[in-house]
């Protein structure tokens, strides 16, 4: 896949962004033709879950079809530069599950998809569809697009399957006149699927807004911090509500070391301020490599997901794929580690992770484990992976979950 730049690298991310199906950065020659790009992915998970009841069947057995995930998709994008500065990009975004009887559980809905329910086995999406304006050393990009975690991490945009969770309508404005330092102005009216942020059907436009600036001036270091402000709206909070995300990462004699903070807080009544911190040191001898990242979360109200919505994937960096991203009033100490071996053929890699939470929060103490192997074959880019998790001190008593997940993605 080929891709343009056109600022800075971190700049062309943020132009670009859309998650991992693309890579960060682009080729340096911007094509005089449309690029068009995309990807085919095979999704399934089994799952097994203590005390759950799906569809009104309690306890599933692990690998009964009510309980598991499937599904095929494909993505198909194209980048233009139609010159004098002016661009444009969209993408499609497909999913089915061939009417396999296989799992039962969606990963996509036509309504707050990031909720997996059974609705939209197969559909379809715009996810991206925007137009670019670069002038200079200042970039422009309005539309229905992607957000990276990098630079907006309280608004960003995963993928599941190879699909975007959410995409966002709006404009983005990036900026690298002042040397090493990247700013990032934007205003977001709403996601793809629901109004997050506000229409004009639910709240006037509210909308959210962000300032961001991301700076590389200190050798081997980023430092990067972000701020919203999200007027109050029917979708994320009745009243008015802020954040401020900030972060510092960098190598240092062959060890990855990072710190971040994140803080968040509004006007609703009776809700306390949510603020968290971890840090992460990481390294690699070899083919080895390993990882430690610990983290405290208080016991706030606010909801670090998604601009407050409370749905999304986490960007706090305890997050391990399934949990610990987003504990609200439970005020938690985390932990946790992995480690990873690259093979002629693939690399395996696993952490382990652990949690423990005031005597009246939710749970008491949590494990989990994740083991798995990754690899590339005929282009095919495949991973399979166990999970596991541990609740202990439930109201339910302990509670477990365990998951297989295999992903295969071919990208072109």
């Amino acid at each position: 896949m080929k891709r343009v730049v056109l600022l800075s690298a971190v700049t062309a991310t943020i132009l670009s962004a859309g998650g991992d199906i693309l890579p960060v950065e682009p080729s340096v020659t911007a094509p005089a033709s449309a690029d068009f790009w995309g990807q085919i992915g095979f999704f399934y998970q089994a799952e097994d879950f203590d005390n759950a009841n799906i569809k009104g069947v309690s306890n599933p057995d692990f690998g009964d079809k009510i309980n598991n995930w499937f599904n095929a998709t494909l993505v198909l994008g194209v980048d233009k530069q139609l010159g004098g500065g002016f661009g444009f990009g969209a993408e499609v975004a497909g999913w089915t599950d061939f009417g396999l009887d296989i799992g039962d559980r969606a990963l996509f809905a036509s309504s707050a998809r990031l909720i997996a329910d059974w609705t939209d086995q197969t559909s379809a999406e715009v996810s991206q569809a925007y137009l670019t304006f670069v002038a200079g050393n200042t970039a422009i990009k309005a539309g229905r697009q992607a957000l990276p975690k990098a630079i907006s991490p309280w608004a960003w945009s995963d993928r599941t399957a190879g699909v975007i969770d959410i995409s966002y309508d709006g404009v983005v404005l990036a900026n690298t006149d002042l040397q090493d330092t990247t700013l990032v102005a934007a205003w977001i009216d709403q996601g793809v699927v629901d109004s997050y942020f506000g229409s004009n059907d639910v709240s006037d436009d509210a909308g959210l807004f962000m300032l961001a600036i991301m700076n590389k001036s200190i050798e081997n270091t980023t430092l990067s911090a972000s701020a919203y402000y999200v007027p109050s709206n029917n979708f994320t909070q009745k009243e008015d509500s802020w954040s401020i995300w900030a972060s510092s990462e960098g190598n240092y004699g062959g060890v990855d070391a990072g710190a971040q903070f994140v803080y968040v807080d509004g006007d609703v009544a009776g809700y306390d301020a949510t603020y968290a911190a971890s840090v992460k040191l990481g390294s690699r001898w070899g083919d080895f490599d390993a990882n430690m990242v610990a983290g405290y979360i208080n016991d706030g109200d606010y909801s670090m997901l998604t601009a407050g919505s409370g749905i999304g994937t986490s960007a706090f960096w305890t997050y391990n794929g399934d949990f610990g991203g987003e504990i609200v009033d439970d005020n938690v100490w985390s932990v946790g580690v992995g480690a990873g071996y690259r093979m002629p053929v693939g690399k395996i890699f696993g952490n382990i992770g652990y949690w423990d939470a005031d005597d009246n929060a939710r749970f008491d103490t949590a494990y989990d484990a994740i083991a798995g192997y990754k690899f590339s074959l005929a282009g095919v880019d495949s991973k399979i992976e166990y999970r596991y998790l541990k609740k202990e001190g439930t109201v339910k008593g302990d509670k477990e979950r365990q998951r297989v997940r295999v992903e295969a993605y071919y990208k072109f």
